[in-house]
């Protein structure tokens, strides 16, 4: 029997008892479900790393994307706040469209 030991998505449980399978959970207290998401950032980011095509990569963020999300409530703060968050920062410095890559600073003369 496969033991886990970790974060799900909610719908798990009753995907694996449409297979006719049982599984245990509980439910995690809030301190521990946060890092159980930080957990998971990190599993969802290293399968990005390994994901060997562009779908396979896009599923991979999606995940992140997931977790993010609820990283975020964890934080007190909703997707929609986030992403003001995430719009004022572009804004202020940019994104990532143009492809910059900085070498390096000097002091100005």
């Amino acid at each position: 029997m496969p033991v886990y030991n970790k974060l799900v998505r909610d719908l798990i449980p009753q995907i694996i008892a449409d297979k006719g399978k049982e599984s245990h959970t509980r439910i995690l207290e809030e301190e521990e479900y946060t890092r159980e998401l930080v957990t998971k950032l990190k599993e969802e980011s290293e399968e990005y790393f390994s994901a060997q095509n562009p779908q396979e990569s896009l599923e991979e963020l999606a995940d992140m994307l997931e977790v993010i999300r609820a990283l975020a409530v964890v934080h007190g703060a909703s997707w929609e706040q986030l992403e003001a968050l995430r719009e004022k920062k572009a804004e202020a410095r940019g994104g990532f469209q143009d492809r910059v890559y900085l070498i390096d600073v000097s002091e100005g003369v």
